[in-house]
């Protein structure tokens, strides 16, 4: 019998690498290695042309008691070409998302671009002329813009984007804020993936992957409330998808 597979497939600076470490440690998962670099088979012609075995042969090496197999590549949430090969060729695939407040995922965004040395703007310039430089990267070192601060927030549009290729059962959306706060969220991702739910991992409540990020850095209000206003209508679709207030977003 075939072993399931899922996808980590974002958002960048959510707490992905976090998540992996959790769904590593579990006795019945097997993720993908390396983490670091990410593995990007299904947006990587050179890797997706050597074809679905080479994938599971060289991605992955045969964890004794594995139930599922996964893989951690945050480019994948925005860009189709992930979403059409996985659908086509591991159709019974699970999706996961785990998403942060928009705001601050692209402040920390903005220092990740900062620390491995693609931005050289401050940081309300960064923002405020996201839209005339979103193209302007060197596509040979990174899959996805590194400039892509607040559209890369609008989770919405990337999860309908998704909706065409997996039905809503296969999919998965986790808050960070919720994973960070209570051990249950975890619990439920376990139940979702057909794991044994009472595992509790050696990561949990530890911080991995922080940024070098300014906490004495404050936002001006006025740039702040442009944030807010800017993602506003995309998480109330959010909030609509799922059911329940952002509150942990205001």
């Amino acid at each position: 019998m075939a072993i399931e597979h899922f996808f980590i497939a974002g958002a960048q600076r959510s707490g992905t690498t976090y998540l992996y470490r959790l769904c590593a440690e579990h006795p019945q998962v097997e993720m993908a290695h390396p983490v670091k670099p990410e593995p990007k088979f299904f947006i990587t012609d050179v890797l997706f042309e050597k074809g679905i075995d080479y994938y599971e042969t060289n991605f992955f090496f045969g964890k004794s008691e594995t139930k599922i197999r996964g893989e951690k590549s945050t480019s994948y949430i925005e860009i189709e070409t992930a979403a059409n090969r996985i659908s086509r060729f591991l159709p019974s695939s699970k999706i996961v998302f785990i998403l942060r407040d928009p705001l601050e995922r692209a402040v920390s965004n903005y220092w990740f671009s900062v620390k491995n040395g693609f931005e050289s703007l401050s940081i309300e310039q960064a923002f405020m002329r996201e839209e005339e430089r979103l193209q302007n990267y060197d596509k040979t070192k990174v899959s996805v813009s590194p400039y892509a601060y607040l559209r890369r927030g609008r989770y919405i549009d990337y999860i309908e984007m998704y909706e065409k290729y997996f039905r809503a059962g296969q999919i998965y959306i986790l808050l960070y804020e919720d994973l960070i706060n209570s051990v249950q969220p975890l619990r439920d991702l376990y139940a979702f993936l057909g794991v044994d739910v009472n595992y509790e991992p050696k990561s949990l409540n530890t911080i991995i992957n922080a940024n070098e990020e300014k906490p004495d850095k404050v936002l001006d209000p006025s740039l702040r409330r442009y944030l807010r206003e800017y993602f506003e209508e995309c998480n109330f679709r959010l909030s609509e998808k799922l059911g329940r207030p952002l509150t942990n977003w205001q």
